[in-house]
């Protein structure tokens, strides 16, 4: 194993030994619970600094280290008179622990473990809450990310936190995890891109079930797991009591319900998906995208499996629509001055400088393409379709998201996360602000599926005119904690927290009303609920209520509000009340009574979180994309001064990095990755034929079209009906073979093959079953005519 992060002069690693995770799941929200073994091996006292990441839509709630038989409980405290605790408690020779949030990303969180005596061993413990997403097969997945990849931070930046985020290429500490799942409905499978143990289940109705995580997993990689359900979700209701103690009239101190939508839309709805809009893709080309999908075999360069999905979407755009492709690095650039009509000219204007693209733009700076994007004015009756790519490598996180939020009204944003470490504050996010929709793209994971599953989500009929109502009985008022629901999409979920305020003597009973227009339709549905509080959920309800409505207030709050000083005290007061994370708290925990003097300087250790990996030919690219160009302040050197005289270094306010966008790295990557045509960039026969594909949804009858079939061209004229256009034939043939050969991916190439079928229905074709019947013998298939779609 390479050995990462700082060590000490004989080579020892950071103190960190284990992890240790358990994941409870109810229904759709998990409490993830992780303790993390620290051991200091050093002669001399210690302090370690530990940057990880956490899910982007987390809720702290609880922090506590254990030294010895001696546990110290954390408290939510004020930001900086948390800081100042620990740094008087530390410099006193006092054991201190600190928890923040970073400022720049609400996903990257700082562990500060001060003044360890020589041998000593502390078990921290965090206690986290988040809801599970849903995904295109129904399942809900969680992920445990262990990846933090380093953020872009141009020069000039403070970065803060995310500035401390060092790369590397292995970890010296191992992970266990178990899970335990109950639900309502009984559990189908748990599913993972790491190996886990058989699935135990706990009672007959399998609403109950036990999982592991194979020993000796070295937590190298996020985790994923993915549960599945037997029924498909329905929408629910749960209430959650208050706390009895709590201050009147608080948020805790109420109930608290937390509704779960998932709307169906009327079949005839979803079956004439739009042909119309403006369609922007934006595509990260720096640095960091030269690097693979993940570790395994047969893995891609990210950029190249970007181009790959950029093929699939620019062949699955409707006729007459709108589209436009830029990149992004240190600077961008777009294929057009504006978005063009989708047409045979620019497709292949744009499939050509598709297959130009390389990694070779720098930084990560998604802020200005953004910022010229949304200052495009956008076309009537064409609404504008947003698709952003990234490895999600960026400090400027929240000011994105501000950006995203303004223009709102105007598009809809679909982002995904390419590769292990993408940021999910800017990724769920992105689609969050934007009505939009995310995916992640991870481990051995194909990114076309997901992709054009977004598409269809665009092609969706846009819902408008949301609103959301409460029938309560009188003595009862209602509060809602949620951000306004911007978006619904089929079998997707939308989630809305409130405060129940008050009492009443009469019906117990209660109900939202979410009504909506779909394509000029007003639609109605209503969930009703039990007012009384179902079950003990351990506050997880308030919890994720309360960090909700610290995220709107912080909103708020950057956005400039009325009074920036009282949003602050607000969010302040909600995050210590229910005991919940925020960028103006911080968990702090202090062992008052270790008071050992300290002798010698205070040595100082970083763990290393798992970073980036990049393939053999782009590792020096790579690594030198977001270096720091200053020393960190948790170094493996002790300081000059004792620790009766620490004085505490927070970092550099003029913190930046090394921009790798330079003449000389250009010509490397010229070196490294040469330009090939695109007749040869496709070894896989799918994307081949799709390559070849008109705009127009038809195929030429040629040479390369056989090829992809296995077949000389001959072969395919001399089978052809005399009566039957060469086009017609090739285009006839190719959805044969994609229903019969491809049938797996046809998530894929759905929309490829719709725009073929309604190009031959177009034709008034000739004996239509008599060609399906000669197609299906020249190819070896045997694929009805109906299933063609003509």
């Amino acid at each position: 194993m390479t050995t990462c992060g700082l060590v000490t002069k004989e080579k020892q690693p950071v103190p960190l030994k284990s992890i240790r995770v358990e994941v409870q799941v109810k229904s759709h929200v998990a409490t993830v619970t992780s303790t993390l073994q620290y051991v200091n091996e050093e002669e001399r006292h210690l302090e370690a600094l530990f940057v990880f990441p956490l899910p982007a839509d987390a809720a702290v709630c609880h922090f506590s280290a254990k030294i010895g038989d001696q546990e110290i409980v954390s408290e939510v405290q004020d930001r900086q008179t948390a800081r100042d605790q620990y740094d008087d408690a530390v410099s006193s020779g006092q054991q201190a622990f600190l928890l923040e949030e970073s400022k720049e990303s609400s996903d990257v969180f700082s562990l500060s473990v001060g003044c360890l005596s020589p041998g000593q061993n502390a078990d921290i413990t965090i206690t986290y809450i988040t809801e599970l997403s849903v995904q295109a097969d129904h399942s809900l997945r969680f992920c445990l990310p262990a990846v933090l990849n380093p953020r872009y931070t141009p020069a000039g930046s403070d970065a803060g936190i995310v500035s401390e985020i060092s790369s590397c290429v292995s970890v010296p500490y191992t992970l266990t995890l178990s899970v335990h799942v109950s639900s309502p409905n009984p559990i189908s499978k748990l599913e993972s891109n790491c190996t886990l143990d058989p699935l135990v289940f706990l009672n007959s109705d399998h609403t109950q079930a036990t999982g592991n995580l194979s020993s000796g997993h070295k937590f190298d990689k996020d985790v994923e797991l993915f549960l599945y359900y037997q029924n498909t979700h329905q929408p629910t209701a749960i209430v959650e009591a208050g706390v009895t103690t709590a201050k009147p009239g608080s948020l805790m101190s109420d109930p608290v319900v937390m509704i779960s939508l998932y709307p169906e839309f009327p079949k005839e709805v979803m079956s004439s998906l739009a042909t119309q809009g403006e369609f922007v893709f934006v595509i990260d080309r720096s640095g960091s995208m030269g690097c693979m999908m993940h570790n395994g075999e047969g893995a891609q360069i990210r950029i190249e499996s970007a181009k790959e999905t950029l093929l699939l979407l620019l062949k699955s755009l409707p006729m007459g629509c709108y589209f436009n492709i830029y990149g992004f690095g240190s600077h961008f650039e777009s294929f057009f001055p504006q978005s063009v009509v989708y047409n045979q000219d620019t497709m292949d204007q744009a499939l050509k400088k598709v297959n130009e693209m390389t990694a070779n733009m720098g930084g990560t700076e998604i802020l200005q393409p953004l910022k010229h994007i949304y200052s495009q004015p956008c076309y009537p009756e064409h609404p504008r379709q947003l698709f952003v790519f990234t490895d999600g490598e960026v400090r400027n996180t929240k000011e994105v998201l501000d950006l995203v939020k303004l223009h709102v009204k105007s598009h809809r944003c679909f982002s995904f996360g390419i590769g292990e470490g993408a940021s999910t504050a800017l990724i769920t996010g992105m689609a969050k602000e934007g009505s939009g929709h995310a995916q992640f793209i991870t481990g051995s994971d194909r990114m076309q599926p997901k992709v054009m599953e977004s598409l269809r989500f665009a092609l969706q009929p846009a819902v408008n005119k949301i609103s959301v109502q409460w029938k309560v009985p009188d003595g009862i008022t209602v509060d809602t904690l949620s951000p306004p629901i911007n978006a619904i999409f089929q079998g997707q979920r939308s989630l809305i927290y409130a405060q129940l305020k008050g009492q009443s003597s009469e019906s117990s009973e209660g109900s939202v009303i979410v009504q909506y227009n779909l394509k000029d339709q007003p639609v109605t549905n209503q969930l009703h609920f039990c007012l009384k509080p179902t079950e003990d959920t351990g506050l997880s309800i308030h919890r994720l209520a309360a960090r909700s409505l610290i995220r709107c207030l912080e909103q708020e709050e950057r956005t400039g509000g009325v009074d920036v000083e009282d949003i602050k005290r607000r969010m302040v007061e909600i995050s210590v009340e229910a005991g919940v994370s925020s960028v103006h708290t911080a968990f702090i925990a202090i062992n008052k009574d270790n008071r050992e003097a300290v002798k010698g300087p205070l040595i100082q250790r970083r763990v290393p979180t798992q970073g980036l990996r990049c393939m053999p030919m782009m590792a020096k690219r790579c690594a030198k994309k977001p270096m720091m160009n200053r020393p960190m302040p948790m170094m493996a050197n002790a300081r000059a001064k004792d620790m009766s005289a620490r004085v505490p270094v927070r970092g550099n306010p003029k913190a930046k990095m090394l921009d790798t966008n330079t003449v000389s790295m250009k010509k490397l990557e010229g070196a490294l990755m040469p330009k090939r045509q695109e007749s040869d960039l496709h070894e896989d026969p799918l994307l081949q034929l799709i390559s070849l594909q008109k705009a127009s949804g038809c195929w030429e009858l040629n040479a390369a079209l056989a090829r992809v079939f296995g077949k000389t061209e001959d072969e395919l004229t001399n089978q052809k009906p005399a009566q039957v256009d060469g086009s017609v034939w090739a285009t006839l043939l190719s959805l044969i073979w994609l229903y019969g050969y491809k049938i797996q991916q046809q998530i894929e190439w759905q929309f490829v093959a719709m725009k073929a079928a309604s190009w031959i229905g177009s034709q008034n074709v000739v004996s239509l079953s008599q060609c399906v019947c000669d197609g299906n013998h020249l190819l070896g298939c045997q694929v009805k005519e109906e299933t063609l779609g003509i």
